[in-house]
């Protein structure tokens, strides 16, 4: 099991713009692709965006592609997520994940076998 923790968010105007970070702990980082998941109240939790464990390998979901960016260092043991361009819509809890794999085979949460405990997101329209 690898140990999650989020933090990052907060209150921001739409078109604003939050880095959420994900630092990791217990077993090596740098064995596990990695990924941003959200929930936004009513609603399922839904993929944002994915990386492979070296980095050179990202995906996202069509809702934040060109807005979000997801990266990593694994000397730091911890993932990013940049948010930009905010918009009421992106409001939600958003959680860190460790995949299965060093590879991002699936998208689904079920790919995915560390969650940290979230952190909340709020844009203000």
């Amino acid at each position: 099991q690898v140990q999650l923790v989020e933090s990052g968010g907060g209150l921001v105007q739409a078109g604003g713009s939050l880095r959420l970070s994900c630092a990791a702990s217990g077993r090596t980082f740098s064995n596990y692709a990695m990924g941003w998941f959200r929930q936004a109240p009513g609603k399922e939790r839904e993929f944002v965006a994915a990386i492979s464990w070296s980095g050179s390998s990202t995906s996202y979901a069509d809702s934040v592609k060109g807005r979000f960016t997801i990266s990593r260092v694994n000397a730091k043991n911890t993932v990013y997520l940049q948010m930009n361009s905010l918009k009421p819509e992106d409001t939600a809890v958003y959680y860190c994940a460790a995949h299965r794999a060093p590879v991002v085979y699936t998208t689904a949460p079920s790919g995915f076998g560390s969650w940290g405990q979230g952190t909340q997101v709020t844009v203000s329209s």
